[in-house]
């Protein structure tokens, strides 16, 4: 309304001024020269406006009045809050980005023909892609595993398939959780998922019970061999009380797989042991080292010990925990190394301290040694380097297993060094927050000592 009333102000006073100045014939010229006049002006402004537009610089300093002013500032207002919107948008975005690439599972997106549009790093590590390179490639030119491939072309998707996925190491294979879900217009949202840790727990849980089986299965039959026997046939005293000390030896192995497998079961299903509660290891190791001894003694004829045994350890030393984990732990190496090592071989146990405080029980033998080759499984459920050899010792394939699982509940670690021909090394090492000594002299000594040596 302003613009108009200023262009009816011009008219009427060029109308004025031509009367004034040439009469009724001057009001038409007059008032033709103000319009002309408003047209050339608009015109230029217009111009200017239209330059400032096409350079994209909304925000630039222009300087107009009147009607093209305030278009210019509302150009400018508008610019400003689309602007704004459209960084608030390009934020979000970001956000939802990072937070797809940040995703464990792999975001994979295909066009209607099935070629990459983007996907994230996840993705690219899962199916072995470049997220640059492969941009518009064909997902079926690039993922070759065949149950992919039958999966994209059946079409149905209503259930997930489950592939082998690109991995940078041959023994640790990936496996893949994949599912595409379409959208929008034919297009498909492709979700991968690591279930490798998923599939190795159901293996170790079949092989777990395929082992408990096998191990039952065997005592059993030869008890069940034997109470036939028992019943069906007419023997002497000797003979029948042969046959039950036989029966005697497959039931004690029995009960020692299931009270190695209860306590596996108590270790995995309690919280790990208190830092508070301490005990002296005179007393433990006391208990380890008779056990020991008598165990030796078995495998000779004399009753006495048919090995070189040597116990050494700090006193008065203090470990934090369970005693009774530890002393199954500390005893079933003890217990190993006399069960496998030769007749007149040497078994060295050792409890240390290092300079940083820890602790350091050892049980070194000059056995017959393990290949390396066995050394990473050692300590898996049921594992073993010679399965007659085991048998005939009594072992129940759980022994290494309990013992690395206590080691760690009381923030160790479990090693093994071994060499064929040459022995063995077996080795637990406990962290300083479970050492305690009754004095600082006791702890000193042992400290000052391994520095010295």
């Amino acid at each position: 309304m302003t613009r108009l009333f200023f262009a009816l102000f011009v008219l009427l006073v060029a109308a004025a001024g031509g009367y004034w100045l040439f009469g009724m014939s001057g009001i038409l010229w007059a008032t033709n020269t103000a319009l002309l006049a408003l047209l050339v002006r608009d015109y230029f402004w217009g111009h200017k406006l239209e330059v400032w537009l096409r350079k994209g610089e909304p925000l630039a300093v222009i300087e107009l009045s009147g009607f093209w002013g305030e278009l210019v500032d509302r150009v400018r207002r508008g610019f400003k809050s689309r602007t704004l919107l459209a960084e608030q948008h390009q934020s979000r975005l970001k956000e939802f980005m990072s937070s797809i690439q940040a995703s464990p599972n792999g975001v994979l997106l295909l066009d209607d023909e099935g070629r990459i549009e983007w996907c994230n790093q996840t993705a690219a590590v899962h199916l072995g892609l470049d997220d640059k390179r492969d941009a518009g490639q064909h997902i079926v030119n690039l993922v070759r595993d065949p149950v992919f491939t039958r999966y994209m072309a059946q079409g149905d998707f209503k259930n997930e398939v489950f592939m082998e996925g690109r991995s940078n190491s041959l023994s640790q294979l990936r496996k893949l959780q994949v599912q595409l879900h379409p959208y929008g217009d034919n297009k498909k949202l492709v979700l991968t998922s690591d279930v490798t840790a998923r599939a190795q727990a159901d293996q170790m849980r079949r092989d777990f019970v395929a082992n408990v089986s096998h191990e039952i299965r065997t005592p059993l039959t030869v008890l069940a061999g034997f109470v036939e026997t028992l019943q069906s046939l007419p023997l002497k005293r000797v003979e029948r009380e042969k046959y039950l000390d036989l029966m005697a030896v497959q039931a004690t192995r029995m009960q020692g797989l299931v009270s190695d497998l209860l306590t596996l079961s108590q270790l995995e299903g309690s919280p790990p042991p208190p830092v508070t509660e301490a005990f002296d290891l005179k007393a433990l190791m006391s208990q380890v080292k008779s056990d020991a001894m008598a165990l030796s003694a078995l495998q000779g004829s004399d009753g006495q010990a048919v090995h070189a045994l040597s116990f050494a350890w700090p006193e008065p030393l203090l470990i934090c925990g369970s005693r009774a984990e530890i002393h199954s732990a500390v005893s079933n190496l003890v217990n190993n190394a006399v069960r496998y090592t030769p007749v007149g071989g040497t078994i060295d146990v050792l409890w240390k301290i290092s300079p940083e405080g820890q602790a350091l029980f050892s049980v070194t033998d000059n056995g017959m040694g393990i290949g390396a080759e066995h050394l990473p499984r050692l300590s898996e459920r049921f594992y073993r380097v010679d399965r007659s050899r085991s048998r005939e010792s009594g072992g129940t394939g759980l022994g290494l297993a309990i013992t690395k699982h206590i080691v760690l509940r009381h923030g160790g670690s479990f090693q093994v060094q071994s060499e064929v021909g040459v022995g063995s090394c077996f080795s637990l090492l406990f962290p300083p927050s479970r050492v305690k000594f009754e004095t600082q002299e006791a702890y000193l000594m042992p400290v000052l000592s391994e520095i010295t040596a």
